[in-house]
């Protein structure tokens, strides 16, 4: 294991618990690239009319002779998915191309059928735009691979039902940070805020844990800030926390290799969740090396006759920076924020619960979502989600009551477990059943010190 802290490269050798260290002769800067591949949640696949179903778990169930290759057959563009990616496209103020077409990219292996997989090359449908202020260079569509399993009795099985997934990728600019804490912090950052845009524009579910967004990191370290150093490619990584711990292993390992005097190879390399380090898989290629050219089966397509781009803006939902910049507005707390607009779903339930309110009645709702509703969930084991919380007029109920000084925080809290328990609640009937509406009467507290004095 491998890692660069301050002025130093700390290794730690396998099986061994002893630590060794030297200084670097260089200070270095860190360059990453991005490569993320999403998945797109439709019907049916890029090219046939297979069911797109990630969680079907019988292997080669949704194929048919269109997405197996088969002699005599012909693909027909999914429309939907070309359009969930102009709205990414949107989403990240991107420019839409007005023509476009898709190529062959030729390589073999088993878990591509037709010996090339269908994406594009020189004309991407975007081009541009940023996330976190990265700059994007394209977003363009093409087709997943199957899925392989490897036994440990040294053969593989491949399972087609991934095979011709409508898959968008995105490429961003290299970017050059001056450390590697930097460099990973800001690419982790960057692959979560795709994922939310994805989830709000309603392209992908992009669950990583499924495969649905995986992402690659092109790293390289150099001397001179303006020039670049030899990149690697670490390939399908598959959660946030190994994006930046990979990126981290990797720029300890070029540093090593150049302060011993080696040299770093262009390569891919894979991401060993197991051991927190990456393994050399094969020699990077270059596009010439897959041969690019159009595919003659498939259409031509002009965008902006299919696809009327002042018609899919009003598509565009409010998305997390606009949606961030709103609720601190209000007044609501920067982490409670992040938890809100962090899935869609809470966040349009949010904003269901507070509308019409003021920012006071928005700053309650959040404490009690984040802190005593989603207390409770974790508690008894149950997924966050809307599915799990009281209805939105139960906790706007709640939450007016409270404003009014009707219900005290301790019955609030007391109410809560029997909100979600029953979803159709009457909150204020149920209330007054248990007896936990606030007396806010002077003249009977006044009676009662009388009492209590007497």
């Amino acid at each position: 294991m491998i890692y660069y802290i301050s002025q130093y490269v700390f290794t730690l050798r396998p099986n061994d618990d002893a630590w060794y260290n030297f200084p670097m002769s260089n200070t270095y800067f860190v360059t990453v690239g991005l490569e993320i591949h999403a998945e797109l949640h439709t019907n049916s696949k890029m090219w046939c009319g297979c069911k797109n179903d990630p969680r079907e778990q019988k292997p080669n169930h949704n194929i048919c002779e269109v997405c197996m290759a088969h002699p005599g057959t012909l693909p027909v563009p999914n429309k939907d998915a070309i359009k969930k990616v102009i709205k990414v496209g949107l989403a990240v103020g991107a420019d839409i191309a007005n023509f476009t077409e898709f190529d062959r990219k030729n390589y073999f292996y088993p878990d591509i059928p037709k010996g090339y997989q269908l994406s594009q090359y020189l004309l991407p449908i975007v081009s541009h735009g940023s996330i976190n202020n990265w700059p994007l260079t394209r977003i363009h569509l093409e087709e997943d691979t199957a899925k392989s399993s490897h036994d440990n009795d040294g053969y593989t099985l491949v399972d087609y039902n991934r095979a011709g997934v409508p898959l968008m990728e995105l490429v961003t600019d290299p970017v050059t940070f001056d450390s590697p804490e930097e460099a990973s912090e800001k690419s982790g950052q960057f692959a979560k805020e795709l994922q939310r845009i994805l989830r709000y524009v309603g392209a992908s579910e992009a669950n990583m844990e499924m495969g649905q967004m995986r992402v690659e990191a092109n790293v390289s370290v150099s001397t001179d800030k303006k020039v670049y150093g030899t990149k690697c490619e670490v390939k399908n990584i598959n959660s946030f926390r190994s994006v930046e711990e990979a990126i981290k292993y990797e720029v300890a390992r070029h540093i090593e290799l150049i302060e011993e005097g080696g040299k770093v190879i262009q390569e891919t390399r894979g991401w060993d969740e197991n051991k927190m380090e990456t393994f050399s898989q094969r020699k990077k290629e270059n596009a010439h090396d897959y041969r690019y050219f159009p595919d003659p089966d498939l259409p031509k397509l002009y965008l902006s006759e299919l696809f009327p781009l002042d018609e899919l803006r009003k598509e565009i939902p409010e998305l997390p920076v606009a949606r961030r910049a709103r609720l601190l507005e209000e007044g609501v707390k920067v982490d409670t924020v992040e938890i809100i607009v962090d899935a869609p779903e809470t966040a349009y339930y949010f904003d269901k619960v507070t509308a019409g309110q003021d920012k006071n009645f928005k700053v309650l709702t959040s404490n009690y979502l984040t802190a005593d509703i989603y207390g409770i969930l974790k508690k008894e084991g149950l997924e966050i989600s809307p599915a799990n919380f009281p209805s939105a007029s139960a906790t706007s109920a709640l939450v007016g009551m409270i404003v009014r000084n009707e219900l005290s925080s301790r019955g609030a809290k007391d109410m809560l477990p029997l909100m979600l328990a029953d979803k159709n609640i009457d909150v204020k009937k149920v209330a007054e059943e248990k007896g936990l509406i606030q007396k806010n009467d002077p003249e009977l507290l006044k009676k009662i010190v009388e009492e209590v004095i007497a």
